[in-house]
């Protein structure tokens, strides 16, 4: 941990309009540290030596306002690495920057940040496991999605793809010797995953317990990396990258996911969308969240009290209403691959009367389906012995982790991108925030619940307004180049609310038609560090909870 005193964090009378946005400003606040401006398209960037990294954030923090890291990014380039964290501040998403940290490729080692963001902490290994960028004062630095023997960073650019691997596994180790107990301690280690139906995927969970109570958890992640990010640097912004989107939150949340890179991309290369696109980009999101969270509150009653024949069914009852509206819409079933680039590839199904009605159907259900839920989930005794006051997660702690989503706003966090960076239709529409105050489990299953009163809200709205939209202004593109190429070391980070969170990409252009940098902000990636602060002092059955209430999919989290 660093030795130098923290600096005071500037009293809650300060408001936002006299917090320094500009780039001159922050610089002005920064002076003795920055050494450069590099400004991205979405913020203001600033360059700062590699020993001055907590340093810097910890003033941007308590003196600017600046308390959400939303991402890190690594990069290699020509004569140096870069470590980009991209700042912004819970009570004002509008407010943005980016914190660029060059070091030189003979000496890749720059100052950790997490002792200031504790959501750093990930973001730094996967950079170190990846690119090979040494952070310093890294509580903990080590591979993070590649097994610890492996040779090389992948992502680096003399990365030797040939050199063969090293999997020790111990073999000068006898396997079948005798457990042994310690002199000292009254500790026990656990096994939980990676193969386990209450991980929610290929997550092992190393577990330490003192008595019946959770020491100390790491969750282990990994398994099922899939290099997507690689991939969509070796595709072209026009076509080839949308459909890899569906595929990262592959549950439900597939119009979401392509948003987060249609945002991105259309702001890289300076795209209008029609009004009536983004009315079409709106109601689809929000048929994607409402089943998202059907999923996510089933697997929850599964994973807490076993129930499968009422609850999980009749949750996935009603996200198979909203994924037959998606297959009409979309003509996909999950990997829908609908948005394009300045738009959608088509307009609503004909009859268009029938389309609708099928969703009024459904909207017309769901306040039915969400009392039964009520009835059945959250009045149940056993649920509520078992998830209130359990994974509490303090509104500071969910900060730090950078926590977004359901999660955050669960610990009361009234953080919402839809309404605090709009885009879509969504600032034209009536519909509020949902936000509980209890902190724990419970409360981050009664957020999702009410959420899903809201996604229906904006629903309707949009059905409204699609049905009476002149035939003849019904335009889902506007007219897009064929070939996209932005300038040369254009850079820009853009993220959407996605159903698990803060879903954000960062592309950095290279002035081909192919992204020189493409960097996924997984909301699952920062929630799931929380874990350990749900976790601790608890018992096991309170963990699996804590998991199930994070709603992770780990196709996203590994990405």
């Amino acid at each position: 941990m660093s030795l130098e005193e923290p600096e005071p964090t500037q009293s809650a009378e300060k408001t936002a309009e006299q917090l320094p946005t500009t780039g001159d400003e922050i610089e002005s606040l920064l002076s003795d540290v920055v050494i450069g401006r590099d400004d991205h398209l979405n913020a203001p960037g600033v360059i700062i030596r590699p020993d001055d990294v907590q340093k810097t954030l910890r003033r941007l923090r308590n003196k600017a306002g600046f308390d959400h890291l939303s991402c890190v990014t690594a990069d290699e380039r020509v004569d140096r690495y870069e470590s980009i964290y991209h700042l912004t501040s819970y009570d004002d998403r509008t407010r943005e920057l980016s914190v660029v940290v060059p070091t030189t490729k003979d000496d890749p080692v720059s100052e950790s940040a997490a002792p200031v963001f504790r959501t750093a902490d990930w973001h730094e290994r996967e950079a170190y496991d990846l690119i090979g960028i040494n952070y310093e004062d890294h509580p903990d630095l080590r591979r993070i999605l590649l097994p610890q023997t492996w040779q090389g960073h992948p992502l680096s650019n003399n990365y030797d793809q040939d050199r063969p691997q090293i999997v020790t596994l111990k073999e000068w180790e006898n396997p079948l010797a005798e457990d042994h107990r310690e002199e000292e301690g009254d500790t026990m280690y656990i096994n939980i995953g990676p193969h386990h139906p209450a991980t929610h995927g290929v997550l092992h969970v190393k577990t330490v317990l003192d008595g019946e109570q959770i020491a100390d958890i790491d969750p282990d992640i990994g398994y099922l990396h899939r290099c997507e990010e690689q991939i969509c640097e070796a595709k072209t912004y026009r076509h080839q990258i949308m459909p890899y989107p569906d595929r990262w939150d592959y549950a439900s949340s597939g119009l979401l996911n392509e948003w987060a890179y249609a945002r991105a991309a259309e702001d890289l290369n300076d795209l209008e969308v029609p009004e009536y696109a983004q009315v079409i980009r709106t109601m689809g999101a929000e048929i994607c969240r409402i089943a998202s969270h059907m999923l996510a509150v089933g697997t929850f009653a599964l994973d807490v009290y076993g129930d499968f024949t009422a609850i999980f069914m009749y949750a996935m009852r009603d996200r198979e209403k909203a994924q037959n509206i998606l297959e009409d819409l979309t003509g996909q079933r999950m990997m829908f691959n609908y948005f394009r680039l300045g738009g959608v590839v088509w307009d609503l199904p004909e009859p268009r009367d029938e389309f609708f009605e099928t969703i009024r159907d459904f909207l017309e259900d769901l306040p039915t389906a969400l009392e039964e839920y009520h009835d059945l989930i959250s009045s149940n005794e056993i649920l509520q012995v078992r998830t209130i006051d359990t994974g509490v997660l303090p509104p500071e702690e969910a900060k730090s982790y950078g926590a977004t989503g359901p999660v955050a706003r669960g610990s009361g966090i009234d953080y919402d991108l839809r309404r605090d960076d709009p885009y879509g239709y969504y600032d034209e529409l009536d519909w509020d925030v949902v936000t509980e105050d209890g902190c724990d489990n419970f409360s981050r299953l009664l957020v999702r619940l009410r959420e899903v009163e809201e996604s229906a809200k904006i629903i309707e709205q949009c059905v409204d307004i699609l049905e009476g939209w002149p035939e003849d202004e019904r335009t889902i593109q506007s007219n897009v180049p064929r070939t996209l190429r932005p300038d040369d070391d254009a850079e820009i980070y853009r993220a959407v609310e996605g159903a698990k969170g803060e879903l954000g990409i960062y592309i950095r252009g290279d002035g081909t038609e192919e992204p020189g940098r493409f960097k996924i902000r997984s909301p699952c990636f920062s929630n799931l560090q929380t874990l350990p602060e749900m976790s601790s002092g608890e018992y096991i059955p309170d963990m699996v909870a804590s998991l199930g209430s994070l709603d992770i999919v780990l196709g996203e989290v590994d990405r």
